[in-house]
């Protein structure tokens, strides 16, 4: 095996170009792996973890170009470096129904003078003062960026809320406005089901499973994962209930949060109970909502509080909730995979792209397994050491900044979980693997493929060696998304992993083997 490595000095290209790049490189004939990525200290740390930090790549600085190429020769690496100039001058398809492209804010302002939208993603130490701009122009803002300073925030919030205008975020990747979608998320329905998410992929949870229940959505409002913190108070949150209780096409109302600051919840169910006439639904992921009002629905769960909406949107007078798969169901299916597995198997490991389903995972998993570890832990005591190395039962959230930084978000970019995947597959004492599968717009245009082929590959190897692993999937999407649910879902089957309509139900089976492990 050959390993060869460049620094490019001063050129910068944005994470999701490089990772177009990388994964071109490694699909030519001949390379068995390929990194091309700014030499950040978490990239260095990847390519160290993978075998291909070669030496010279440690004097990079994060605004050089890291290339790295391994191949089954010295001339299949030689042909792969010779391409990637050529790769990365490459520009992508463009979309000839637009004549003109504004290359600024001004300009954009100029050419079309009705807009009330603007979304920004930009890195954090710009982004007050672009979205500053946008409110200043009477734009209501949808803020992608992360890495903004609190007391940021804070001051576009309020400025915002004195003007009449929305700031959904920063770090507001997904929202809905008149069933349009915003950043990452999913085509639903057009519906009466208005949704306020503090959480991205709580919100494309609760959206796709009120999809797949037959309901629909009007609009889904993102408020930033922060806001319910108690140095925001709620600000965006509460606008977004004002605004949802005004709306003709709203019928049901749905709340999703992990657990905010408890003073900020209290003042979010008081405005509720005193401001709000629609049934509301209330996910503050982890929490038991005391219910004071007939108005107010609590949901454990984001699968509970996506059915209990749609089932409210269809009768108000609904208070409980059918599940998408019965509990005799989940135990059948546990017996038969309790059978398969060694005496020495009993740990799970969740790999997770999105960050709320992971932390709903670990909500779950307590109550068969106790507190797992994580890089985002119930208990500060089962916080990994080291993020890249599980302990016991273990679940990642690959969206972290220890993840992210320097790279494109795992939805888009599946390789380091990919990685992940293999070496917890290799430890012995794994019973199962948990995968949530996060389709839609802005998302890898096939990720149930990508970890089919794995697991195909992972099965075959396992059976040799005479072991076996329960591979457990849920997949975030709709069958009207460009994936296709059915197709991803399909493929996932294909390859032996078992498919579950939901995160939480995923993760209940999960626990259930577990605790028959024991």
């Amino acid at each position: 095996m050959f390993l060869k490595a460049e620094i490019r000095k001063g050129e910068y290209y944005d994470s999701v170009k490089l990772m177009l790049v990388t994964q071109q490189l490694s699909s030519m004939d001949g390379i068995e792996e390929a990194a091309v990525q700014m030499g950040t200290n978490l990239n260095k740390e990847v390519l160290r973890n993978m075998g291909m930090l070669a030496p010279e790549l440690e004097e990079a600085t994060a605004d050089d170009l890291m290339i790295s190429i391994k191949g089954i020769s010295e001339e299949a690496v030689d042909q792969a470096l010779k391409q990637v100039d050529l790769l990365l001058s490459q520009r992508g398809s463009k979309d000839e129904s637009y004549d003109y492209r504004p290359r600024s804010f001004d300009a954009a302002m100029k050419a079309c003078p009705d807009l009330n939208l603007c979304i920004i993603s930009v890195p954090g130490r710009y982004a007050k003062r672009e979205a500053m701009k946008a409110l200043e122009k009477g734009l209501h803002v949808m803020l992608f960026s992360d890495n903004v300073a609190l007391e940021d925030e804070l001051e576009l919030k309020i400025y915002a809320r004195n003007h009449n205008l929305l700031l959904m975020g920063p770090d507001c990747g997904t929202a809905m406005l008149n069933n349009i979608p915003l950043g990452f998320a999913n085509k639903v329905r057009r519906g009466k089901i208005g949704i306020v998410g503090a959480s991205g992929t709580g919100t494309q949870e609760v959206m796709t499973l009120i999809h797949k229940r037959g309901g629909g959505v009007s609009h889904a409002i993102g408020t930033g994962s922060r806001d319910l913190r108690s140095e925001i108070g709620g600000i965006t949150t509460l606008q977004g209930l004002e605004a949802l209780n005004k709306d003709n096409n709203t019928k049901v109302i749905v709340v999703i949060s992990k657990p905010p600051a408890p003073h900020v919840a209290e003042k979010i169910l008081r405005y509720i109970q005193e401001n709000i006439t629609k049934p509301t639904v209330v996910n503050f992921i982890g929490i038991d909502v005391e219910v004071k009002s007939d108005n107010i629905f609590s949901a454990k769960t984001l699968e509970e509080a996506a059915l209990l909406a749609a089932d409210l949107e269809k009768d108000s007078s609904c208070r409980k909730v059918k599940y998408l798969m019965a509990e005799e169901e989940l135990r059948a299916i546990c017996q038969q995979e309790v059978e398969k597995l060694g005496s020495q198997q009993r740990y799970i490991r969740g790999l997770y792209s999105g960050g709320t389903l992971c932390y709903e995972s670990l909500l779950i998993l307590r109550d068969y397994v106790g507190d797992v570890y994580s890089n985002i832990p119930l208990k500060e005591e089962k916080k990994l050491k080291d993020v890249y190395k599980s302990i016991g039962h273990t679940c990642i959230d690959f969206g972290e900044d220890e993840f992210t930084v320097g790279r494109p978000h795992p939805m888009i970019d599946t390789t380091l979980r990919e990685k992940r995947l293999e070496e917890e597959v290799s430890d012995p004492e794994v019973a199962v693997i948990l995968l949530d599968i996060v389709i839609g717009y802005g998302t890898h245009p096939d990720p149930a493929q990508v970890f089919a082929d794995r697991v195909k590959k992972y099965k075959a190897m396992l059976k040799k060696e005479g072991r076996y692993i329960t591979f457990i999937a849920s997949v975030c999407g709709t069958d009207e998304d460009p994936q296709s649910l059915n197709a991803q879902e399909q493929k996932l089957k294909d390859a032996g992993i078992i498919v579950l309509p939901s995160n939480a139900t995923a993760s209940r089976l999960a626990g259930m083997i577990a605790t028959c492990r024991k």
